[in-house]
């Protein structure tokens, strides 16, 4: 039996220099990281952009059973690790985010289906 899905939310800047770049980049998404994406227990995922502040949120659901595991196996990837070399120059990591993370991690206060 499938567990219910385990939405997740998460925040980041956008270098304004970068704008064009990153929905370039996202609008082509390499067919290898689409693939990780699926293998590493994830759908729906969905970035989104709030100008003027440069804010990125995405938002996806978590299928599997050990995240950790899950986003280790993402992290060591070889290109997964080339994609991000070409996407995090883009990003702005909030200065409250915790430890160890690069997108703030989010709290669900609400949901309805």
């Amino acid at each position: 039996m499938n567990s219910p899905a385990q939405r997740m939310g998460m925040v980041i800047g956008l270098k304004p220099d970068q704008i064009e770049t990153y929905k370039r980049l996202h609008a082509d998404v390499w067919p290898e990281i689409l693939a990780l994406i699926n293998q590493c227990n994830i759908r729906n995922y969905s970035i989104f952009l709030k100008e003027p502040e440069n804010l990125l949120f995405g938002y996806w659901e978590y299928t599997g059973h050990d995240f950790t595991a899950d986003m280790e196996k993402m992290a060591s990837h070889p290109k997964n690790r080339e994609w991000w070399q070409v996407c995090m120059p883009c990003q702005q990591p909030l200065a409250t985010r915790k430890d160890g993370e690069w997108w703030a991690m989010m709290e669900e206060v609400f949901h309805h289906d």
